[in-house]
């Protein structure tokens, strides 16, 4: 059959035989609706949003709690404990690439290609972060159980996240409508940082683990510090099973709520992309490299932040039973944040808020520097740094899809490379920040750190504070200055939205001509 608009109305007509029509009936001219754009509800976002929870909640307290948990709870030396950062970060990197192809090769199914990594890899993730958090009676094994724990908890939860970031690709075909489903998102990731914090920070800050003056242990009794430490312990496994149960509810909601949606066009392709040959391709996509390169060097400076804000409270500025609740500070006013940095990147374009967003933590971190130890106004530079943070989780995620339809309009024949994109996004982030996370630690080493001391050499402080504001400092300034070079503004977005809307319309109506015959028999 001729395909087209002119033989597809009258396909039916010149078909029948002329008895089956009666006198006086004319043959139906049927036309073709345009097809309505599919909108996603609020539950559908809500539930999608969801979702992005259980990476975050787990994400903050490894980030958070990690470094001081295993210098001053399980007592690993600073060395050691620096192997286990960066090697855990380092594999944690390395795990995104592998799931990225692992998920490429994946075969379309019932719940979709996306889906089942989510569900499976559920119920195994929990285990090993329950254990993570667990002390175990040897101690000449400490070491690898730590970094066996958690280099398996970060392979499964990225068999977690790497297909729910995918995911975002697949929910709809709008820009409009991925925009918004990321900004619901981005919410709850940040109000899932709020719960880490919450529970863990709470949890953990109602045991009262005694410090040892000067590093000299017979000041302290051994009985009453062996009672506490074990309180301290057994309050990280509450905080632990707290978070995993969390994970589960999370993980339920989005694989029960979210669907995924196949591109007209994608399904008309027959042969499958070899990964490499895609990898090849996005890594060579200009605008792709520019934005993971910006976006690399940001993110290592928050993730400096992170990894060091509790040590830095406790010891350089010495609020040691106030950095709990100092990080909850920072996470709620990001969360509240959120919407209004939404609302400015759709009034002001993307890159606009990346500039202004990022940058404002800069004043707050020479504040940091600067200022005498103070409460109240850590407090205040807390409740503002959280604007910054806010924006450091809203805009990665939000600009990401924008460079995949920039692709897809310059390869349009090339599909199925999207958990390409996301895994190597990450991949990039958390290389480099378990570097920087190893690094600082064994800088700690170095300088003489004193676990479980409650108070530090001069030097432990100074390395602290050079950690928290002076290398984040330069390492945003380095991020904004790379972000002049990303191509992809307002003008070029509605640019390419126009097109992708064509590619998918002459998509949709070559589907349609290519079933006229199967409809046509059935009607018959």
């Amino acid at each position: 059959m001729a395909k087209g608009e002119g033989a597809e109305s009258g396909s039916a007509a010149g078909l029948l035989p002329t008895g089956i029509l009666q006198a006086g009936e004319r043959p139906v001219q049927v036309k073709k609706e345009p097809k309505k754009k599919k909108q996603l509800s609020i539950c559908n976002k809500l539930c999608y949003a969801v979702g992005g929870a259980p990476y975050q909640v787990t994400g903050c307290a490894l980030g958070f709690f990690l470094q001081i948990y295993l210098l001053d709870v399980a007592q690993v030396d600073p060395f050691s404990a620096s192997i286990i950062l960066f090697v855990g970060r380092a594999w944690d990197a390395i795990t995104d690439p592998l799931v990225g192809f692992c998920i490429s090769k994946s075969p379309w199914t019932r719940l979709g290609r996306l889906m089942p990594w989510i569900t499976f890899s559920t119920p195994l993730a929990i285990i090993a972060y329950f254990l993570i958090w667990f002390v175990p009676d040897f101690h000449q094994g400490q070491t690898l159980w730590y970094l066996l724990f958690y280099c398996l908890f970060e392979t499964l939860v990225t068999c977690f996240h790497v297909p729910y970031s995918a995911l975002t690709m697949f929910i709809s075909t709008e820009q409009s409508e991925r925009d918004s489903a990321t900004a619901y998102r981005m919410t709850v990731e940040v109000l899932g940082t709020v719960l880490g914090t919450a529970i863990q920070g709470q949890i953990v800050g109602q045991a009262d683990s005694p410090c040892i003056p000067d590093g000299n242990a017979s000041t302290v009794n051994r009985t009453q510090s062996s009672t506490s430490i074990k309180e301290t312990q057994n309050a990280y496994l509450l905080a632990a099973g707290v978070i995993a149960s969390i994970y589960v509810i999370c993980a339920v909601i989005l694989t029960l709520g979210v669907r995924e949606q196949r591109e007209s066009y994608e399904t008309q392709q027959t042969k499958q992309m070899p990964f490499f040959r895609g990898l090849r391709l996005v890594m060579s996509h200009g605008p792709y490299i520019k934005l993971i390169a910006g976006f690399l060097f940001t993110s290592l400076a928050f993730m400096l932040v992170e990894g060091n804000f509790a040590l830095f409270c406790t010891y350089t500025l010495g609020f040691r039973n106030e950095f709990q609740n100092l990080l909850l500070a920072i996470m709620f006013s990001a969360t509240v944040t959120i919407p209004i940095w939404q609302w400015f990147l759709t009034r002001f374009g993307k890159k606009t808020a990346v500039y202004i967003g990022i940058s404002s933590a800069v004043p707050f971190l020479i504040l940091v520097a600067l200022m005498e130890s103070n409460l109240i106004v850590t407090y205040v530079v807390a409740v503002a740094a959280g604007i910054s943070v806010a924006a450091a989780f809203l805009l990665p995620w939000s600009m990401l899809p924008d460079v995949i339809d920039d692709f897809h309009l310059k390869q349009p024949h090339i599909h199925g490379t999207e958990p390409i994109f996301f895994s190597f996004y990450v991949f990039f982030t958390k290389f480099a920040s378990g570097v920087s996370l190893g690094i600082s630690t064994l800088s700690l080493d170095f300088t003489g750190y004193q676990t479980r001391g409650c108070s530090q050499p001069a030097r432990v402080k100074f390395t602290l504070k050079m950690l928290v504001t002076v290398a984040p400092i330069v390492l945003i300034l380095m991020g904004l200055l790379l972000f002049k070079l990303y191509p992809i503004d307002e003008e070029k977005r509605r640019q390419n939205k126009k097109a992708l809307q064509a590619l998918r319309e002459e998509a949709s109506s070559s589907g349609c001509s290519d079933t006229d015959s199967t409809e046509l028999a059935s009607i018959l």
